[in-house]
């Protein structure tokens, strides 16, 4: 029996319920760094940031998040942490190229949705869900939140 982590349970409601890709970067980044900058989870939240930028309007952005996240994930099997890694990785390389033509073919913005795999994780991430709540508004547009205030204060 696996035991998940609240903070990636987090990271799929917010991915898969809200399409809140901010909060996903806030949620995993914390927990790739407990885990010691684990480069699975660093793919997964690049996933997360190259649809924040691509739903924000930064193509380029979004290309350069995805193929890191795409490269990052690439060597793990298809089914990992409970999700269907494979199925995500296929979808993220049609993203890149389609993102790689986008100034000759563009197209619309569109999310991804991470299968989940393991029932114990599915089952995990409804108990999980009244307990994640939205952000209202949804965060659509980067903006220099409390962190970046913080360490701009500590170049003076």
């Amino acid at each position: 029996m696996m035991k998940y982590e609240e903070l990636y349970l987090a990271y799929l409601i917010y991915f898969n319920r809200d399409r809140d890709y901010f909060e996903c970067h806030e949620v995993l980044e914390e927990l790739w760094l407990a885990r010691g900058s684990d480069p699975l989870y660093k793919g997964l939240l690049q996933v997360a940031v190259g649809l924040f930028h691509f739903r924000d309007g930064n193509v380029a952005g979004s290309l350069k998040m995805m193929r890191s996240a795409a490269a990052k994930l690439a060597g793990y099997p298809p089914d990992s942490l409970g999700i269907k890694l494979g199925k995500l990785r296929d979808e993220l390389e049609v993203y890149v190229k389609r993102l790689s033509d986008y100034q000759e073919q563009p197209f619309d913005y569109y999310d991804l949705t991470i299968e989940i795999s393991d029932p114990e994780l599915a089952k995990a991430v409804e108990q999980a869900s009244p307990l994640v709540k939205a952000n209202v508004p949804l965060q659509l547009k980067r903006q220099r939140g409390p962190k970046h205030e913080l360490r701009g204060k500590d170049r003076t």
